[in-house]
């Protein structure tokens, strides 16, 4: 399957301030090797070399400079700046002229996903021709992320944006579903769908312009 992969890995990391204010979050390390490393390996897993890596002004060269062009690792990896985030959806704008023809796997820069059978799993959604998938997981307060509704028998029914609360209030509590974590693999190069992780069953949606997500993984046709 031609799919090229695109880790989005820009933001201010305001929640790690003091940290983050000098250097990006996803070069921080995380046990022994930077944060970057873990989404860069998914992408591996699942079968892709050629990514296109999405950061601030400030930190791209950064990214570069411990990257270089991926060959170290069998790896094509090149560059592009984010001048301000502007959501996930941007992602495959600024990407569009390297991705081509190809199709898009976008994972985010401070995901780290880990489970039984994750590179089987992976390499299957790789190679899935129509459709798309998006890997999400359950958590215990969804009010923090946006979450995919699920059918009774897990097809995923709708999609609903994290939504942020003004001053004093607090957030609402989105429809019972699974939360988008951070991947998300499509074979449309117009999708504009949000991220998730992985876990176990896997949901169909018909609709080819549709999101999905579920306790695992989501795929929509």
């Amino acid at each position: 399957m031609n799919r090229k992969g695109i880790v989005l890995a820009g933001g201010s990391g305001s929640r790690l301030h003091p940290l983050t204010l000098a250097v990006s979050k996803q070069l921080l390390p995380v046990y022994d090797k930077p944060m970057v490393y873990y989404p860069l390996g998914v992408l591996m897993l699942a079968g892709m070399r050629d990514v296109l890596l999405i950061s601030t002004p400030r930190d791209t060269p950064l990214f570069a400079e411990l990257l270089g062009d991926g060959s170290a690792w069998g790896m094509s990896i090149t560059y592009a700046i984010q001048k301000k985030p502007a959501g996930l959806a941007e992602a495959y704008l600024i990407g569009a002229d390297f991705l081509g023809s190809s199709l898009p796997c976008l994972i985010l820069g401070d995901n780290i996903f880990f489970g039984h059978d994750l590179g089987p799993r992976l390499r299957k959604v790789n190679n899935r021709p129509h459709g798309a998938t998006i890997f999400a997981y359950p958590v215990a307060d969804p009010r923090a992320y946006g979450v995919v509704e699920l059918g009774a028998a897990g097809q995923p029914l709708s999609i609903e944006a994290r939504i942020f609360p003004l001053k004093n209030q607090s957030p609402p509590c989105p429809k019972a579903g699974m939360p988008s974590r951070g991947s998300t693999s499509t074979t449309s190069r117009q999708s504009t769908s949000p991220a998730n992780s992985p876990r176990r069953r896997v949901a169909n949606w018909k609709s080819p312009t549709s999101i999905a997500t579920i306790s695992t993984v989501a795929n929509w046709r």
